[in-house]
């Protein structure tokens, strides 16, 4: 009796010790494509950041603002 219960012991601790590696595993490969961008994931292509785009109501505002 106790021997089937070490076997079982054994296994099950054995395979938590996996699955724990697994998903660690898992963890570390996800957070390299967030690690160096402020938690925002990168495309591959190149973007461009347009802020500010001139137009009749940007002209409006900045009259009024000046």
């Amino acid at each position: 009796m106790e021997t089937n219960r070490r076997d079982f012991l054994k296994k099950s601790l054995k395979l938590t010790a996996a699955t724990t590696a697994v998903v660690g595993a898992t963890t570390i490969l996800a957070n390299d494509e967030v690690s160096s961008s402020n938690g925002v994931a990168k495309g591959k292509s190149k973007k461009k950041e347009v802020l500010y785009k001139k137009s009749e109501a940007w002209e409006k505002y900045y009259k009024t603002v000046y």
